[in-house]
């Protein structure tokens, strides 16, 4: 029973990291990625669509994202939908590809990434928590079934707490790395 209970609270906080992970990495730094352009959704024969759907994605150099679309009609709706994006990219088309150029960061704009970079770092850290609260909610609804004693109780919650900081550590990790990339000049 407890096991089952810590297993599916591990895999949760697990995937938290995850989801973290791909947060971080729609975060711009100094240098072209192409998950910049991953939440980007182009309005495709009137539905909204993600771009990596329409599009094969490619960072050819370091300040440059290459976008090769597997339709070429749809050329102009992605370079709409780009110049919308909250990245308002400045894309260039000649006709089969598009290119997008990534100026340098400012030292300004560098500190507001490191802003959301932390941001989103304590978004991830608080669903880690909230997995320990239903987890600690699902031990304690054992405990009053009879189905646990106290002292079962007890060592599930010491678990919990010591997979929450194990998780809680990782996302400050990771947030430091992204952290450290931003600032890279």
């Amino acid at each position: 029973m407890i096991t089952e209970v810590l297993k599916d609270a591990e895999q949760r906080m697990a995937k938290a990291i995850e989801a973290l992970h791909k947060n971080l990495g729609s975060v711009r730094t100094g240098r072209a990625n192409p998950a910049l352009v991953d939440r980007v959704l182009v309005e495709y024969y009137g539905a909204p669509t993600p771009l990596n759907q329409l599009a094969g994605i490619s960072a050819p150099e370091s300040r440059t994202i290459l976008i090769q679309p597997y339709d070429a009609s749809s050329i102009g709706a992605i370079e709409k939908a780009l110049r919308q994006s909250e990245q308002s990219f400045n894309p260039s088309n000649d006709g089969k590809v598009i290119r997008i150029a990534i100026p340098p960061l400012t030292e300004e704009r560098r500190k507001q990434m490191v802003k959301i970079v932390h941001s989103n770092v304590e978004d991830g850290k608080v669903a880690i928590r909230n997995i320990r609260r239903d987890a600690i909610s699902s031990v304690r609804d054992l405990l009053s079934a009879k189905e646990i004693s106290e002292d079962d109780e007890r060592k599930a919650g010491t678990e919990l707490d010591s997979l929450t900081k194990k998780y809680t550590d990782e996302a400050d990790k990771v947030g430091k790395t992204k952290e450290q990339e931003v600032l890279e000049v």
